[in-house]
């Protein structure tokens, strides 16, 4: 299948079931689709939190019900990079916690399989681990761009205690005029650039025609309209509207939470829902409203205290003697519904995440580049483990 045909038949496939996928979860009381209650109401609590956290499992259990998921599954399936990690001295690792030295390790594998030992450039480089790790392996020369101060000159202080040849500079990248660091005669990574990051790299490197492009695109929502502005021709003619709730779906499979933290969101949950529960009562307007994000040391507070907090947040006056128990129940309850809504949609969350890097896989191609889509790294290392590389 060529990259369009892949393209063609997943955004058929999303659209035909866009119902299942393009809701919100906390706007139901009750399911929304009458057709798979037996289905959801048939697992338990911890049976639904064990599908979510198994991305294969969630096909397997609703193929019979929803047309076309044994499809999306295929359509998902993308090649793994199969390269052996190099070893680094422990000088490399330095303050690189665990998991994402081995993210790093087999990203560097993965593109150094097609490297022409080209200089690097290294886009949103934080302190430029990655650029170090390059640099070690062989690239005669590392430019790390990175928004902040502190961090290039953090950079450079490591580069050049470990004599690697690299050169750090500040840039905004979405703002300051970038062009004169894209060179033909070159390999421009970007390891887990956020959103227009990411597109305005793809962008700066197709019009330099730089030789190499190697990048793990993550975030797709941050920095860009809340209507997703669509790349390439196939994507512009699709029929899917998408939004940032939509493109934040893509986001939503997860490396498993310690169960403080897991246990903190649910109480999280819980507590939104029953406070939207109260507000409707008062109000009588009957759509989810959210409220502002906060410090999680307030769920370890009572249910009361985070309703008179978010009260304020909403300008909302809360009478005396409310049943706030009576609340919290309905919250409670509620959270039941959206667990299972939301496991209904994270079905789709890798098909939307594909569709979107098939939408830069085709932009890459029209200016020219010869371009492959696959993993680099087990999905237990990071969830977003997927590489686009470009040769012009």
């Amino acid at each position: 299948m060529t990259l369009a045909e892949h393209f063609a038949a997943l955004d058929a496939l999303l659209f035909s079931t866009r119902q299942y996928w393009q809701c919100t979860a906390f706007d139901f009381d009750d399911l929304p689709w009458p057709e798979l209650a037996n289905l959801l109401w048939a697992l338990d609590d911890q049976q639904v939190s064990e599908l979510d956290a198994d991305q294969q499992a969630l096909y397997r259990y609703f193929t019979e019900a929803i047309e076309g998921i044994d499809q999306l599954a295929e359509l998902c399936n993308l090649p793994a990079i199969s390269a052996a990690r190099n070893e680094f001295p422990f000088w490399i690792s330095n303050g690189i916690k665990g998991r994402k030295f081995e993210q790093l390790q087999d990203f560097v594998a993965a593109i150094s399989q097609q490297s022409l030992n080209q200089p690097v450039l290294e886009w949103c480089a934080g302190k430029g681990h990655l650029g170090r790790m390059l640099a070690f392996n062989g690239a005669p020369r590392v430019h790390s761009i990175e928004l902040q101060q502190h961090l290039c000159d953090q950079g450079q202080h490591s580069a050049k205690q470990q004599q690697l040849a690299m050169q750090f500079s500040q840039a905004d990248v979405l703002t300051d005029d970038t062009d004169g660091f894209f060179e033909s005669q070159q390999h421009a990574v970007a390891l887990h650039a956020c959103g227009r990051l990411h597109q305005t790299f793809m962008q700066q490197a197709s019009k330099a025609k730089t030789q190499q492009i190697s990048f793990s695109p993550c975030c797709y929502h941050l920095f860009t309209d809340n209507a997703y502005q669509a790349m390439s021709e196939p994507v512009k003619k699709s029929q899917l509207a998408l939004t940032h709730r939509d493109l934040k779906l893509a986001l939503q499979e997860t490396v498993t939470a310690p169960s403080r933290v897991d246990k903190v969101r649910k109480t999280e949950v819980e507590w939104r829902l029953g406070f939207d529960a109260l507000r409707k009562s008062l109000t009588g307007e009957m759509h989810y409203v959210s409220v502002p994000s906060v410090n999680k040391a307030i769920f370890s507070d009572s249910f009361n205290s985070f309703c008179l907090w978010a009260a304020e947040k909403k300008s909302l006056h809360l009478p005396e003697g409310i049943d706030y128990n009576k609340f919290l129940e309905i919250g409670k309850k509620r959270k039941r519904v959206t667990e299972r809504v939301e496991l209904v949609r994270h079905v789709f969350r890798r098909a939307i995440e594909v569709w979107l890097v098939l939408d830069r896989a085709l932009y890459l191609q029209q200016q020219g580049y010869q371009v492959t889509v696959s993993t680099f790294c087990e999905k237990q290392l990071t969830p977003r483990n997927i590489l686009i590389q470009a040769n012009y």
